[in-house]
């Protein structure tokens, strides 16, 4: 019988979601639809500016793949700098607020 031989890697995921994406929804669909397309474009182009890719973004989730914890951290960190500032110039009612976690793992 042939042995099969696993190969692992480590790899560190990136997950992300909008809090509050129902309310959103409900108050205004269009503006939230447009909102959340803009800011998945800077969630893939801070992931690929930090070696990472994006696995799947179905609805308002978002997960990323990285080779190394420290980029999907420092992707992280610097995404939501970057939304807070984009947050700034909306009304309270429309901002679009993301929960991220970084897990690292085989």
């Amino acid at each position: 019988m042939e042995r099969r031989v696993f190969h692992r890697k480590l790899t560190a995921i990136l997950s992300a979601d909008v809090a509050g994406y129902g309310r959103l929804m409900q108050n205004d669909e269009a503006a939230t639809v447009r909102t959340l397309q803009a800011y998945k474009q800077i969630f893939s182009d801070f992931i690929e500016q930090h070696s990472g890719r994006v696995v799947d973004a179905p609805g308002d989730n978002l997960l990323a793949e990285f080779a190394s914890v420290v980029d999907a951290v420092e992707c992280a960190v610097e995404v939501q700098k970057e939304l807070h500032a984009r947050n700034a110039e909306l009304p309270d009612h429309r901002k679009m607020l993301y929960r991220m976690g970084v897990n690292l793992g085989t």
